[in-house]
């Protein structure tokens, strides 16, 4: 009697097959996936890495070549220091002459290449070496990141600016670690926007800079008040608000404007009577929600980047304001502030009004504006009234777990006012004004407020900072 397999066994083989293959596909897939991931966002703030970085070397010995080294050195810890990632191992610590050995391993310099053990016994997790040399491009630099305790050479990379710009290259390279540490990009290669006095105390300008505050550029030139600048989803754009004379009407007006970085032009978008201002793009950058008083009474209206009406969103109630719309990620909710309640507070609702009326989510305090979402959706940051000043507030999206960041007395002894906060993009960080020193400063603090670091310090006045999406 011949031996036969059942085909429906031989079916049930064959897929029981194909399915542990795939099993063992992606089992495979995720350990190289986590195998690729050094430090876990998570745990990083209750453990700091070690990392060690000898110095950079210089392949000629001229004024140029040590002044981008010198630059580059502190602009890339200054950078990793501010993450809270990490803990630089002091040079007391090196078991090498560094001075006497190369920016490559034993294995790739047999001569004078540094030993991988000798930065093992000092306790480092990640070294970081390189060496700025000259090319027909000018000055360049080679930068290398390992993984000590396995040898392990995580990414190298030749970084090079046309103009030189060596604050430039360091952020590059910060952006890199960041990215190949823990899987996702930080905020080096960000920027801020702001409107700023810095250039005539007269008036207020539109301004951009580097997120550390450096490379400050003037983007505005109405010599008049502006305000509000924002951001569009892929940083190419933003809009803001300025009061200016509008040329069919011959009325000085707060009017909207969009200024776009590749072409260098700027566009009249709404130039209604009234406000025209508080403007938030849509994610796919192609509407606008803001304020606009043209009827009477403030409220928040859905614009093409034409400046035709899509609709409006709020309607009072009764002669109620409602200014300072900010849309979530997902383009579907936005919160506002609004004094419909007899005090302005922040309210919540679709974005489609017929679905769910407003609902108010600050309850305590006397006056809480200025509300923006985190790039995840899940947190609103505010600024909020206390007895005489403002500070910064974060909660749920629902209004729940109510977080104090700021708190700060003036030199004076009074309370500073802390306000227009910004969430970064990577949710880490909040950028915010405060006049604690006497004059109006942007500052940066994290999500539990455990510390702020200046932006700005000098004698003008900074306003409405706002933080740019990732930009490439």
């Amino acid at each position: 009697m011949k031996n036969t397999l059942n085909p429906n066994k031989i079916w049930i083989m064959a897929l029981t097959l194909i399915f542990n293959i795939i099993f063992l596909f992606s089992l495979i897939q995720n350990s190289i996936a986590e195998d690729s991931i050094y430090i876990n966002v998570g745990e990083a703030e209750v453990k700091r890495s070690l990392l060690a970085f000898p110095g950079l070397k210089i392949a000629s010995e001229n004024k140029d070549f040590l002044q981008a080294k010198n630059i580059l050195q502190a602009s890339i810890e200054k950078n990793l220091n501010f993450t809270n990632y990490f803990k630089f191992i002091p040079a007391a610590s090196f078991l090498e002459d560094i001075a006497k050995v190369s920016h490559l391993p034993k294995s790739a310099d047999e001569n004078n290449g540094f030993d991988f053990q000798k930065w093992t016994d000092s306790g480092a997790e990640f070294l970081i070496q390189g060496i700025v040399r000259k090319t027909g491009r000018g000055a360049v630099t080679d930068l290398f990141l390992y993984y000590v305790p396995q040898a392990r050479l995580i990414f190298k990379k030749e970084y090079s600016n046309s103009d030189n710009s060596f604050q430039e290259m360091a952020n590059d390279f910060s952006n890199d670690v960041m990215l190949k540490l823990t899987g996702k990009p930080s905020i080096f290669k960000t920027k801020l926007v702001m409107t700023s006095d810095r250039n005539n105390p007269g008036y207020k300008e539109v301004f951009t800079a580097h997120w550390d505050g450096s490379n400050f550029k003037q983007v505005t030139t109405h010599k008049s008040i502006s305000l509000s600048p924002t951001w569009s989803p892929g940083g190419n754009q933003i809009a803001y608000s300025a009061f200016t004379i509008d040329p069919r009407k011959g009325t000085r007006n707060a009017n909207l404007y969009i200024y776009d970085f590749r072409s260098l032009k700027r566009s009249l978008i709404s130039s209604r009577a009234g406000i025209n201002s508080g403007a938030d793009f849509f994610p796919d950058g192609k509407n606008l929600l803001m304020t606009l008083s043209a009827s009477g009474t403030p409220d928040i209206y859905k614009i093409s980047l034409d400046g035709k009406t899509q609709g409006r969103i709020t309607s009072g109630p009764f002669g109620a304001m409602n200014v300072e719309p900010s849309i979530s990620p997902d383009g579907k909710t936005i919160v506002f502030s609004s004094d419909r309640s007899g005090r302005p507070m922040v309210y919540s609702m679709e974005i489609d009004p017929t679905l769910l009326p407003a609902k108010r989510i600050t309850i305590a305090g006397r006056y809480n504006a200025a509300p923006t979402w985190s790039p995840d959706g899940k947190k609103i940051v505010f600024a909020g009234w206390d007895s005489d000043h403002f500070d910064i507030f974060t909660m749920n999206s629902d209004g729940t777990n109510l977080v104090r960041l700021t708190q700060k007395r003036k030199n004076n002894g009074k309370w500073s006012s802390n306000e227009y906060p910004s969430f970064s993009p990577d949710g880490r960080y909040i950028v915010f004004q405060s006049n604690r020193t006497g004059r109006t400063q942007i500052y940066i603090t994290d999500l539990k407020g455990s510390f702020t670091v200046p932006v700005t310090n000098d004698n003008f006045n900074y306003y409405q900072p706002k933080w740019s999406p990732f930009l490439k």
